[in-house]
C-alpha cells in the first residue's frame, strides 16, 4: 500500500446503530448470543466519540497546515499528545468490525449491500458537495476542481486515482474494502464457524500480502488495518456465543500484529523527522488501551453505560470526521492572526459540530430510509424479473430475499 499524505488520517466509522451484541433486527439470536432484549451498546458510541475527537485534535493541533508554520510553536504541550490522535482511525476500525459483524447477522448479500449504502453514502454526499464549496471559495489550504468533486461523489476515487476532496476519505476506501470481504461470508452465510474461517482466511492473506508479488492480494488484504477488523470481528463473536481458546486465539495474533505497523503509522502520519523525535511507546499503549475495551464490550463490562447523551453524540461523529479536516483547517489559515489558537480551535471545532448536527438532521435521517427504501424495491424487482438458467423462476441465492439457511452455530 502506497504511503498517503501526512493529514489523510480520518476513518469511516461503521455507522449501523450500535444494537445490543445479539442478532440483527428481525433474526432470531443465535445459541449462546446475547437475547434479542439485551440493552444497546451505548459505549461503542463513547468510543465512536473519543476516537472522532482524537482525530479532530490530530488534524488542528498537530499538522502545520492549518497554522503555516510547526504545530509545536503554537500548542508546545498539546501538540505532543496530539501527535497520537490519529490511533482514532485505528479505534474506528476495531468498531467497525465489531458492528459489521453483528449487523451483518441473518442478512442477505443485497440486504447487506443496502444497509451500507443507505447509511454511508447521504452524510457523505452532502460533506463532498460542503467541502468542496468552502475549497472553492477560500483556497487557502488547497485548490478543488469540479471534476473531482463529482468524482468523489462515487467514494471510489482512489480506485481510479482521483485526489481525494479531503484527505479524511481514504479510510472510506479501506472500509469499502472490509465490507467486499465480508460480503463474502453474507453470501456463503453468517454463521459462528463462516465467520472464523473469514479470520483466519483474512490474517493468513494480510500475513503473505507484504512479501507476496500480488498488487491484488494488497489491495484486499490492507495488512495495516486488517488486525483491527478482524479482531472486532472476534470480539463480536464472543460477545454474542461466548469467549473461548480459538476466539481469545484471534484476538491475541492480531494485536501483535498490530504492533508491527506502528512505527510506519506514525512515519505516514507525522513525518520521519517528526516521528523520530517521538516515542513509539504511547501509541502501543493506546492500541493495547483499544483492545482491553473492546475486550470488555465482548464480556459485557460496559452494558450498564446507557447515558442519554452518547447516541446522539455517536451519531454526530460520522459527519463531523466527514467535514471537519480541510473546512476546518481553512477556516484556522484564514483566521489564525486574528484568534488566539486556543480559543480558535474551540471556535472552529463548535462550528463543525453544527455543520455534523445539520448534516445528520437535514440529510442523513431524512434521506436514508429513502435511500434504503428505494434500493431494496430496485432489489426486489431484479428478483422478481431475474429468472436463474435451469428454473422456472426464484431467486439467486444469498442475492435478496430470505437470508441463506444455515446453521446458526459451529
Amino acid at each position: 500500500m502506497t504511503a498517503r499524505p501526512a493529514t489523510s488520517t480520518v476513518p469511516a466509522p461503521a455507522t449501523e446503530p450500535a444494537q445490543a451484541a445479539g442478532a440483527a433486527a428481525g433474526s432470531a439470536p443465535a445459541p449462546g448470543s446475547a437475547p434479542a432484549g439485551s440493552p444497546r451498546l451505548a459505549a461503542l458510541d463513547g468510543v465512536r466519540v473519543l476516537a472522532a475527537l482524537a482525530v479532530l485534535c490530530y488534524h488542528y493541533m498537530a499538522l502545520e497546515s492549518a497554522w503555516g508554520e510547526p504545530a509545536a510553536g503554537v500548542f508546545p504541550a498539546a501538540s505532543r499528545g496530539a501527535a497520537y490522535g490519529w490511533l482514532g482511525v485505528e479505534m474506528f476500525f476495531l468498531v467497525s468490525g465489531f458492528v459489521i459483524c453483528m449487523s451483518a447477522w441473518g442478512r442477505t448479500v443485497g440486504e447487506f449491500a443496502v444497509s451500507r449504502v443507505s447509511r454511508l453514502f447521504p452524510a457523505y454526499w452532502v460533506a463532498v458537495l460542503f467541502t468542496g464549496a468552502v475549497l472553492t471559495l477560500w483556497p487557502e489550504v488547497r485548490a478543488v476542481k469540479l471534476t473531482d468533486v463529482v468524482v468523489n461523489l462515487s467514494m471510489l476515487q482512489a480506485g481510479v486515482e482521483v485526489p481525494h476532496v479531503d484527505d479524511v476519505y481514504w479510510t472510506l476506501f479501506v472500509e469499502l474494502k472490509f465490507y467486499a470481504l465480508f460480503a463474502l461470508v453474507v453470501l456463503r452465510g453468517v454463521t459462528y464457524r463462516n465467520c472464523v474461517f473469514f479470520c483466519a482466511l483474512w490474517t493468513l492473506a494480510a500475513i503473505v500480502a507484504p512479501t507476496a508479488d500480488s498488487g491484488v492480494l494488497y489491495f484486499f488484504a490492507v495488512p495495516s488495518y486488517a488486525p483491527y477488523f478482524i479482531a472486532g470481528t472476534a470480539f463480536h463473536l464472543m460477545r454474542r456465543f461466548r469467549p473461548n481458546a480459538v476466539l481469545w486465539a484471534v484476538v491475541g495474533v492480531q494485536f501483535l500484529l498490530a504492533q508491527a505497523y506502528v512505527r510506519d503509522r506514525m512515519i505516514t502520519n507525522l513525518g520521519r523527522a517528526t516521528a523520530e523525535q517521538l516515542p513509539a511507546w504511547p501509541a502501543h499503549l493506546v492500541i493495547t488501551a483499544g483492545f482491553l475495551v473492546m475486550a470488555g464490550m465482548a464480556l459485557g463490562a460496559f452494558d450498564r453505560i446507557q447515558w442519554r447523551w452518547l447516541r446522539p453524540a455517536g451519531a454526530l461523529t460520522y459527519p463531523l470526521y466527514l467535514i471537519h479536516m480541510l473546512a476546518g483547517i481553512t477556516a484556522i489559515h484564514h483566521f489564525r492572526d486574528r484568534l488566539p489558537p486556543v480559543p480558535l480551535v474551540l471556535t472552529v471545532t463548535t462550528a463543525m459540530l453544527a455543520v455534523a448536527w445539520l448534516i445528520h438532521h437535514l440529510a442523513e435521517r431524512p434521506l436514508t430510509p429513502r435511500l434504503r427504501k428505494s434500493l431494496h424495491r430496485g432489489i426486489q424487482e431484479i428478483r422478481r424479473d431475474t429468472t436463474p438458467s435451469g428454473s422456472a423462476g426464484g431467486t439467486p441465492s444469498g442475492f435478496a430475499g430470505s437470508a441463506p439457511s444455515s446453521p446458526a452455530g459451529v
